[in-house]
This record gives C-alpha cells, sequence and structure tokens, in this order.
C-alpha cells in the first residue's frame, strides 16, 4: 500500500501548485494508485468539508489564493499609477486581494468597472495579472427618480437628453421608495415590455430636498468625493521659515470674490525706479503634496475642484485647501512667488522665482477693492488704499496698455451668479460685474503664468502647457455666415488671428445681436486643454502659456510648481521621473477631469435654473434665439440667461426647413425665416427642475407676431431675408405640403 501524504502535506502542495490541482494531479504527484485514490478522495472531501480547499469544476484549489487563470474586475490606479483589479467572486476569509496588471504594449486600455480574464501569478509585490481578454465592460449607470410598481418599479432618468426608463425587477430595488432618487446600474438584457434592466445600488434620498442638484451633478458624472484615510494622514502640520526667502514684509493681499472658498494668490506692487516691481505669491501646495504620494494620487484623478453654488469638490483635503494652503491674512503661509520687473510702459524687463514664506495682511473682495479706488474706501480697504490698491491699479493701467497691442481675443460674456438660501432654495440669479479690479488680478495671474513657462522653457524642464488651438476653418465659416446675417463682416481669403475677431465684436458693440455675436465666437473655438507640447494659447494670443496660478485647484498648476522646484533645486519635492513619464498620460487626464468638471457645473446651474422658474410656468419672458437644431429652437432668456427649448411640433401645422450652414429654419408657407439673434418672446410651458429641462412657446420673433396656422399671410416684418452663403452651399427648396406637425428638414 502507498503512503498515503498527510493533510498538511497536500494543503502544501495544493498552494505550491495552482495550476496542476485536479484530483489525477494530486495522485501523480504522491505516487497514488488503485484503490488507494478512493481514500485521496475521502482525504479531499473532508479538507473541503473543513473549507481548506475549494473544489472548481475538476480541479482543487486553496480559497485564501487565486487560482492561474480568473475572472477579474478592474478597480482603478493605485498611488505608483498601476492598474489595479480585484476578483469577481472571493469566498476567503482573508480580505479580497489585489491583482496588479502588467499591460503589454497594443493592449486594450482598461477601465474601472471592466471584467477581464487574467492569469494571475505571485511575484515580489503580491498578484500579478496578465490580460487574456475582456470580457465585458463597465456597466451603463443611470440617475433618475424611482417609481414603484406592483413588480419592482421603474426609474426615469434625470437626463433630460434620454427619453427611455428603466425596468427595476423586484429582487433589485435596494429598498428604494417611490419618488426617491437612486443610481442604478445595468443588470442585463431588456426585460418586461422591451424595457432595459437596471438594479438599484444607491438610495440618494428625495430629489427635491435642499441642496440635492449638487448631488445629482455628483453622482450624474462620477465625481470623487470622500479622501482615502492614507491621504488624510499625510496632511502635516504648517511650515516653517527654514531655508526659504522671508517675503513676510511685502504687503502681499488676496482679492477674491466675496463667497472665494479658497485663496491661492496674491499681489502687490512696488515702484522700482522709473517703473515697478510686481510680486505674485501663490500657495505651495507643493510642500504638503509630494510626489508619489497617496495625497498627490487623489490629486491627480481629481484634476482640479468642482464648484457649484452650495458645495465645493474640492481637489485638496479640506484641511490643505481651505486652511494649511489657503493665504490667510495674518498667519505665515509657504509660496512661490515671482518677482516681476517692469518697465515705465509695462514691458516687462525681468523675473525671478522665490520659494518664500508669506504673511497677507488682508482678504479683499473684488467689489471692495473696486469701491476703493473709486473713492469708498471701507474700514477693510481704507488701510491699504494708498500703499497697495493705488499701485496695483496703476500697474494694471500699464499691463492693460500692454494687453491691447497683443490683441487676445476680448470676449464679453456675462457671469450668472445662483444665490441660495440656508435652506437651499434658489433666492436669486443675477450677472456678476466684471470691474476693473477683476481685469487686474487676471492680467497680473496670466503675466505670472507666462513668466513660468518661460523659466521651464529656458532650463530645459518639462512644462504642462495651457494649449488653445486655432480654430478650424469649417467653425469660422459658420461664423462668418452668422455675421453676415446680422449684417458684420468678417474678413475672408486670409489667416485669422484675433484681431480680426475682435474687430468683429467691435461692430457688434452696441447692436441687439452683440451678445449672440460674442457667444457665436465663443463656439467657433477649440477647447482648451493641457499637454507637454506648446502649440500655443490662440485666445490670449501668446507663444507659451503654462498655469502656475491656481494649484490648490488645479493638478496642472502643482506639477508647474514642482518643476520650477526641481529646476531651482529648492528641495526634493519637485518634479519626479515619474511625473516626467506620464507627463502626455497625465494631460489627457486632467483634460478630461476639467471637462467633466465643467458638465457637472453646467448641468447643476441648469437645475437650479429651472427650479427657480418652476412657479413661473405660463409666465411670459423676453430674451434671443441662441441655438437652431432640426427639432427646435433655443432661446436665452435675458432675465436669468436660462436657455430653453421651443419644439417645432408647437408651432403649427407649418413645415420648417432646417438650413445648417446658415444655421436657419424657414417656413414653407409664410416663409418665416427664424435665425440665431432674433428677439423673441416666449410662454414658459414646461420646467423640470430634476432634469434642468425648459420647454417654451414661441410668441413673438422681432415684435410681431408669429402667423397663426399653415395658411396665415406672410408678415412683412417677419420676412427677413435668410443669411447670405458661401457660392458652394445649395438654396433652400420649397417642398410639398406636409401632414407631420412642426417637422424639419436639413
Amino acid at each position: 500500500m502507498t503512503r498515503l501524504p498527510s493533510p498538511d502535506e497536500l494543503l502544501s502542495w495544493i498552494r505550491d501548485n495552482p495550476g496542476d490541482t485536479s484530483k489525477r494531479e494530486v495522485a501523480r504527484a504522491f505516487g497514488i494508485k488503485g484503490s488507494d485514490r478512493v481514500e485521496l478522495k475521502r482525504m479531499l472531501k473532508a479538507l473541503e468539508d473543513e473549507g481548506l480547499i475549494a473544489r472548481e469544476r475538476r480541479h482543487i484549489r486553496d480559497p485564501e489564493s487565486l487560482p492561474p487563470v480568473s475572472v477579474l474586475r478592474v478597480t482603478g490606479t493605485d498611488p505608483d499609477g498601476d492598474l489595479l483589479a480585484v476578483p469577481a467572486q472571493w469566498e476567503g476569509s482573508a480580505d479580497m486581494p489585489q491583482v496588479r496588471l502588467m499591460l503589454r504594449p497594443g493592449e486594450p486600455a482598461l477601465g474601472p468597472g471592466d471584467r477581464i480574464l487574467a492569469r494571475t501569478t505571485w511575484g515580489e509585490r503580491g498578484y500579478e495579472g496578465r490580460l487574456i481578454r475582456r470580457i465585458g465592460q463597465a456597466q451603463a449607470k443611470v440617475i433618475g427618480v424611482f417609481r414603484a410598481g406592483t413588480e419592482g418599479g421603474r426609474i426615469k432618468p434625470i437626463d433630460k437628453k434620454s427619453d427611455r426608463e428603466w425596468h427595476v425587477e423586484p429582487g433589485e430595488t435596494n429598498g428604494a421608495l417611490d419618488g426617491e432618487l437612486v443610481e442604478a446600474e445595468q443588470a442585463g438584457p431588456k426585460g418586461r415590455l422591451g424595457l432595459p434592466r437596471a438594479r438599484v445600488t444607491a438610495r440618494l434620498g428625495d430629489p427635491s430636498a435642499p441642496k440635492a442638484v449638487s448631488l445629482i451633478a455628483i453622482h450624474e458624472h462620477g465625481l470623487r468625493t470622500a479622501f482615502e484615510e492614507a491621504a488624510l494622514a499625510e496632511v502635516a502640520g504648517p511650515i516653517d521659515l527654514g531655508g526659504r526667502t522671508d517675503l513676510r514684509h511685502l504687503p502681499l493681499v488676496t482679492i477674491d470674490p466675496a463667497d472665494a472658498r479658497d485663496h491661492d494668490d496674491a499681489i502687490c506692487a512696488v515702484p522700482s525706479g522709473t517703473g515697478w516691481t510686481l510680486w505674485v505669491a501663490i500657495a505651495d501646495v507643493a510642500a504638503y503634496v509630494r510626489p508619489g504620494s497617496a495625497l498627490d494620487h487623489e490629486a491627480r484623478l481629481r484634476g482640479n475642484s468642482t464648484y457649484f453654488p452650495d458645495r465645493v469638490v474640492s481637489m485638496l483635503p479640506e484641511s490643505l485647501s481651505a486652511d494649511l494652503c489657503s493665504l490667510m491674512p495674518g498667519v505665515d503661509r509657504p509660496c512661490i512667488a515671482v518677482e516681476i520687473s517692469l518697465n515705465a510702459d509695462g514691458t516687462k524687463r525681468t523675473h525671478r522665482f522665490h520659494r518664500g514664506l508669506m504673511r497677507s495682511p488682508a482678504a479683499l473682495t473684488y467689489e471692495a477693492a473696486q469701491a476703493a479706488v473709486d473713492g469708498q474706501p471701507d474700514e477693510t480697504t481704507a488701510p491699504y488704499l494708498e500703499d497697495v490698491l493705488t499701485p496695483l491699479f496703476a500697474v494694471h493701467a500699464l499691463l492693460s496698455t500692454q494687453r491691447d497691442l497683443r490683441h487676445p481675443l476680448n470676449l464679453d460674456l456675462p457671469e450668472r451668479r445662483i444665490v441660495l438660501s440656508d435652506a437651499g432654495h434658489v433666492v436669486s440669479v443675477a450677472f456678476r460685474d466684471r470691474l476693473e479690479a477683476h481685469k487686474l488680478v487676471e492680467e497680473c495671474m496670466i503675466l505670472a503664468n507666462v513668466c513660468a513657462a518661460e523659466t521651464l522653457e529656458h532650463g530645459r524642464r518639462p512644462v504642462m502647457y495651457r494649449v488653445h488651438e486655432e480654430p478650424a476653418r469649417e467653425r469660422l465659416d459658420a461664423l462668418r455666415d452668422v455675421a453676415e446675417g446680422a449684417g458684420l463682416a468678417l474678413a475672408r481669403g486670409q489667416v485669422l488671428t484675433t484681431r480680426h475677431l475682435n474687430q468683429l465684436l467691435d461692430q457688434a458693440t452696441g447692436m441687439d445681436a452683440a451678445e449672440m455675436i460674442n457667444l457665436s465666437v465663443l463656439r467657433a473655438m477649440t477647447q482648451a486643454y493641457y499637454a507637454p507640447d506648446n502649440l500655443g494659447h490662440f485666445g490670449l494670443a501668446l507663444a507659451r502659456y503654462a498655469h502656475f496660478t491656481s494649484p490648490i485647484r488645479r493638478y496642472a498648476d502643482l506639477l508647474v510648481h514642482r518643476a520650477l522646484i526641481a529646476q531651482h533645486e529648492w528641495g526634493d519635492d519637485g518634479l519626479s521621473p515619474q511625473d516626467t513619464e506620464r507627463m502626455t498620460e497625465t494631460g489627457e487626464l486632467i483634460s478630461q477631469t476639467e471637462r467633466r468638471s465643467m458638465l457637472a457645473e453646467r448641468d447643476t446651474t441648469d437645475r437650479y435654473l429651472a427650479a427657480y422658474l418652476a412657479d413661473r410656468v405660463d409666465g411670459e419672458f423676453v430674451g434671443r434665439i441662441s441655438g437652431i437644431a432640426r427639432f427646435g429652437l433655443f432661446v436665452k432668456l435675458d432675465e436669468t440667461g436660462a436657455d430653453g427649448l421651443v419644439p417645432l411640433s408647437s408651432m403649427g401645422q407649418e413645415f420648417f426647413h432646417y438650413d445648417r450652414q446658415s444655421q436657419t429654419l424657414m417656413g414653407d408657407r409664410s416663409g418665416l425665416v427664424i435665425s440665431l439673434g432674433q428677439r423673441a418672446r416666449v410662454r414658459l410651458t414646461e420646467a423640470e427642475a430634476i432634469t434642468g429641462g425648459l420647454v417654451f412657446d414661441l410668441l413673438e420673433l422681432d415684435g410681431e407676431a408669429l402667423p397663426s396656422g399653415s395658411t396665415a399671410p406672410r408678415s412683412k416684418a417677419l420676412r427677413r431675408a435668410a443669411p447670405k452663403r458661401r457660392s458652394r452651399s445649395r438654396t433652400v427648396s420649397r417642398t410639398p405640403k406636409s401632414s407631420k406637425r412642426g417637422r424639419a428638414r436639413e
């Protein structure tokens, strides 16, 4: 009889040979033959009953380890940027193991939620995985209002562009109540009535509750709100002078909005011979967020802070963003400052960077600073009027002259300000005043950003540029059509510069079409982004530009700070080799997070505006045509800046032809031409706070009532000539009568 192995010997062999664990392989390894295999089977069954091994089909394995081939779910990245995954199923008593994925060049990019089949091995740093194939991408998610039914329920999405509901089976509601806001994920193929199936993964509460609007955006756009304990544990205390330059004697004041949640820049100006010395000091975030740390990993994933009317989803923990890194008055704060020497005409002579310690004497607001120089100082600004504010505004006058010579794009687009009550309800919607104080700070920051880019280029250091490429020809052609339709001219047959666009904007100044022209110029622009390759900044008319002035809320600025630290050899917290290696990847990541934040902020504003207008349904408003589409037209209200849709189906029996090139709609019976920029009077028919959607009925165009019905006579006031088209564009032809209401055709 062959000697049978002990249970410990069996377990040891199974752990050491995870790829050869069938019963046959076990018997072969111990030389067990014949009837002894019955006893081996009994021993293996006993180990399985004790939970010491697990059977998977014909294989046996240690339940506390992963099999050599596993189904994994991608979870994200670690602080080193390595992609991590966890087993799709885990029955071990220990914590679920993490697998570090080792992707080869050419393999598909993986993201959180993706399911993969991978070959796993145990290495020096734990489990490592090699991709065999991706077997499923991240499941579709939906945010919506749950409506309970007799057989589960339905979810009505909050996305106003979504026109379908989701079915939820009885066992997949997660206890959601009728009318509750929920987050759900796709649960499989279509269910009853052909609706897609979903399972509720999170209950978000009452959608009409105060401050629920920003919560919707946070979940809808996947913003990170909680910080890992490891990141919070890295927050250090205040930093003293050490080897830094002592700048505490300088009157570096912060000038911010009244509701500012952090202060990351401070400025002052000092006379110097016939010119000036301008100081711009920025919070030294790099001293707290070191390369490769958990804080750094979290900041990179967030990319930037996201601002809502009622809260901020910060890139950094509040203990840093609102305290240790914030340049609050009367306390010492580490900073990186640039000392800029200016000639009497505002041209830059030289500049030099310092890693210093500052103490701001005051935190001023834009409104208070402006009032002070306009002759109305208050008790806060009066002590700083003569020695701080007056020199700063004098420097601004010089910088403005240099700015005008450069001809950056001079858009005039008012910024909305939503005021909430303590309970989270909208009290008012107004437009922020554009003060000289705003322009002062803006010009100082632009100059400091240029200095940072120049210094790093001179030192041959990697730079995370802020890139804004020239607009595409097609977009400029569309802008030209809009301009000509408004009776304005935009140069043809030459390379367009910001100077030409500013001439168009100047032509529109004081006209009814001014806002529409400003919006059209903005839409013609490409979207700015971050990249280590310098392609210039078209909008600012600058050859090189890098963001340096807001490291509390932008990761790009933190990288620029680290590059400056490395170049000046100020410490061991400068740009790391890993920062340099993945500069392109990081640029793409933070450009994406920036766009995500912009969408979240815009969606939140739309929802607050819809909530604000919800009790004024059936009221009449005036505005302008701000957009034209095949299915209708958009009107921007003068009072709040809110945008709403006028569906073509609400405009009677007439058939409307849509011309994409000229952005117009033309009625086939009345000859009515609807184009961008026209004055409009509308009636509000729907205001959905959950989706942010507004729907209008169109009552008047340019002060004239619309023709009633498809047989109405043509109104001379409304029979406008369509904007001139380029010779290659086709003309709009008449079409036969249509029985479909309000349809448009390209």
